[in-house]
């Protein structure tokens, strides 16, 4: 099709604008419906202004130090005439990833006491639609704005994908923020509130006369809603300009221009996937129906399926008609699409209460705490071998594929085939509003529940209320499983991108700087070791920071039930605004060392070791923390089913010892699910977009060259 370049960029913005005008109008009807009676409304409020107070807080702290890093950016880059460019892209990118993450929240908070009046109802399928409908405005909101900036900052830099770079570290920095603060806020709510509520006390979840019980809900919010968008939005940014900026750097003279000879759009045509992923995502919403006799995971799976579809068939129109339909470009950018659909039934397998592993763990129980955790680590390691594999295969296919553009022969093009890794990372964002939808449906769900235990609601709403949370937590395992995913396949594209920044400042050839890359090169040893152990050490420290916020938890907890007469008994009302205080000071406070670990290390390695070890950090970091971000998301989501397989009334039901030991277990897979497996994925993305940004000053001013 014989488009403009300005053309296209106006059926991008199109595009963008109708995810925004689309999640508008689902907000409407969102908030349309009925909130409940009097002490529902008092609940929800609480559980609102509460995390609207963390929200307000948090970033805060985070304007506060991307303020200071855009001047230090702006008078870095100065002398290249780029510092402005990339000091505005960075600060967009921060405001982008924070914005996304506040409207998911924001109608989140509102959904959840319109779903528990929903379930009062009685009727399963007309909630979860509900339910549903709150979480795609958090899907497409995501998505719409994500494009619009995209597709804002590629017009205002004249198409200079390199200058898109500052973007990229805003909004992967603020990712990280998110993930970091409200994975460590909402963890060490549940845990505490855990601890002395369900294990101690011997009261219900979301009973209300846990003093932890709001902070708890509106850790729901802020962690898994708000981290959850402001990650995906970074995904969703970091993945479409690195194939991007291949296409750019591979299409420069010098390298390889042939590229967008044969593919004049190559350099447009991610944004192009993400506008059609915004069409395919508003269709698929229209198939999340259950039907009688139906689940609520087929209903949800009914909408990814059709969002599939509509995904694939978009993207081969437009190889067809962008890329002069070229099978092996198709091929590499339906790849994403496969990749994504077999993490999503593999994570579903390990984390759902129908299958095996998680039986398994909540037999376990029966004998103790300790066999629950043995088991537990035992499904989450095994969880990383099957996606591994996937993620290898998806990898090989799409870069051979591509460089067998022209037919096959016995090595493929490596230029060509390195733009295929990167289309097949683009094309997983086909799906990315519909995952974010179905994400975002666990927080409310689950807070929904929560408000209707603490209402008192009859039977009949918790009937409703307590499978759609079940659901849910499938829901956010599968999302994170699906996030990790495309983090690799994006990070593999970035360390591409850098390999051919690197070579470009430093003035050799690409094969040249590549050739460096061995393993008999001592640097490149040093950066793979050190890439290798950050994301240990950086979850180290997130691990650390939810027992220190749920000790502050416990301790706050016990006073209350000592201090306060008839507390336990009901007659009382617990002082729930100090918990949420507490943990929030604490989460904010504990955030500031992950931060800076993700950012000086790159830095440190990068102008004391030079650019060729930089490299072998950014290939350690992104190889060990992939399986160890699954291990850790994997295994935490099949604690906490564990758990809810035993409270169904299996092996003894609540309150008995094998559902005291599953508490433990799901207590160990709180801080792993939610807070430390998560923010490797932002972490992975902060080292390779930081190393990009700065290559031209370490390769100017780096300690040791070679």
């Amino acid at each position: 099709m014989s488009l403009s370049s300005g053309q296209m960029e106006l059926l991008v913005l199109l595009a963008a604008l109708l995810g925004l005008a689309y999640a508008g109008i689902q907000t409407a009807l969102v908030l349309r419906e009925d909130e409940g009676d009097e002490r529902m409304r008092e609940i929800a409020g609480a559980i609102r202004e509460g995390a609207v107070a963390f929200l307000k807080r948090e970033y805060l702290v985070v304007f506060s130090v991307a303020a200071v890093l855009t001047v230090i950016i702006a008078f870095a880059f100065g002398i290249t005439g780029d510092g402005w460019r990339l000091a505005v892209g960075f600060i967009f990118g921060v405001a982008g990833s924070a914005l996304a993450g506040a409207v998911g929240m924001l109608v989140s908070v509102r959904a959840n006491v319109r779903t528990a009046a929903h379930a009062r109802k009685g009727n399963l399928g007309d909630t979860m639609a509900f339910a549903f409908r709150g979480g795609s405005v958090t899907g497409l909101s995501v998505a719409g704005l994500a494009l619009l900036e995209l597709v804002g900052f590629y017009w205002a830099f004249n198409g200079n994908v390199l200058q898109m770079v500052g973007v990229l570290f805003g909004a992967s920095l603020m990712s990280l923020f998110a993930r970091v603060g409200g994975g460590i806020y909402t963890k060490g709510a549940d845990v505490g509130a855990d601890l002395v509520g369900k294990v101690e006390a011997g009261i219900p979840e979301d009973d209300p006369r846990n003093p932890g019980v709001i902070a708890d809900n509106v850790g729901d919010n802020v962690g898994d809603c708000a981290g959850m968008a402001a990650d995906l939005f970074e995904t969703y940014v970091v993945t479409a300009v690195a194939a991007m900026l291949l296409a750019y750097l591979i299409g420069a003279a010098g390298v390889y221009p042939t590229l967008l000879t044969l593919f004049p759009n190559a350099i447009l045509f991610p944004l192009l996937v993400c506008a059609w992923a915004i069409v395919a995502t508003i269709i698929g919403t229209f198939f999340v129906r259950m039907r009688p006799g139906g689940s609520i995971m087929g209903a949800l799976y009914q909408g990814l399926a059709a969002t599939t579809l509509v995904g694939i068939v978009g993207l081969y129109l437009l190889d067809y008609y962008f890329m002069g339909g070229n099978l092996g470009i198709f091929v590499a950018t339906a790849v994403g699409l496969i990749v994504m659909i077999l993490i999503v039934v593999i994570t579903d397998y390990y984390t759902s209460t129908k299958y095996a592993p998680v039986r398994q763990i909540a037999e376990a129980a029966k004998a103790g705490a300790g066999p629950t955790v043995i088991s537990g680590i035992s499904v989450g390691l095994e969880s990383t071998w099957l996606p591994g594999l996937v993620i290898v295969a998806g990898t090989l296919v799409a870069y051979a594929s591509a460089g067998w553009f022209n037919g096959y022969s016995p090595t493929p093009n490596s230029y060509v085939g390195l733009y295929g890794i990167g289309l097949a990372a683009a094309s997983m964002l086909s799906v990315t509003g519909m995952i974010i939808s179905i994400d975002a449906f666990g927080p409310i769900t689950d807070n929904a529940g929560g408000i209707a235990e603490m209402a008192k609601l009859p039977e009949q709403a918790r009937a409703i209320t307590d499978p759609l949370d079940a659901v849910g937590n499938t829901t956010k395992a599968i999302t994170k499983g699906y996030a990790i995913g495309s983090a690799v396949l994006a990070a593999l594209a970035l360390f591409a991108a850098y390999t051919f920044a690197a070579a470009a400042q430093w003035g050799v050839p690409w094969a040249t700087f590549t050739s460096l890359l061995t393993l008999s090169t001592p640097l490149v040893v040093a950066g793979l070791v050190i890439g290798a152990i950050l994301p240990f050490f950086f979850t180290s420290y997130l691990m650390n920071a939810v027992g220190i916020a749920a000790e502050k938890m416990v301790f706050e907890i016990r006073r209350q039930f000592r201090e306060i007469p008839g507390l336990l008994q009901g007659t009382a009302k617990a002082d729930y605004g100090k918990c949420v205080d507490i943990v929030t000071v604490t989460a904010l406070r504990q955030l500031a060392v992950p931060a800076l670990i993700a950012v000086v290390t790159p830095l440190a390695v990068g102008f004391l070791l030079g650019p060729v070890a930089l490299a072998g950090l950014l290939l350690g970091t992104i190889v060990s923390g992939f399986p160890l971000a699954l291990t850790m998301t994997t295994g935490g989501a099949a604690w906490d089913n564990g758990k809810k397989y035993i409270e169904t009334g299996n092996f003894g039901g609540k309150g008995s010892d094998a559902h005291k030991a599953a508490i433990v277990g799901d207590t160990v897979g709180d801080a792993t699910k939610d807070t430390a497996g998560p923010a490797i994925n932002p972490l992975i993305k902060v080292v390779n977009t930081i190393s990009i940004l700065f290559i031209a000053l370490i390769v100017a001013h780096s300690v040791i060259h070679i």
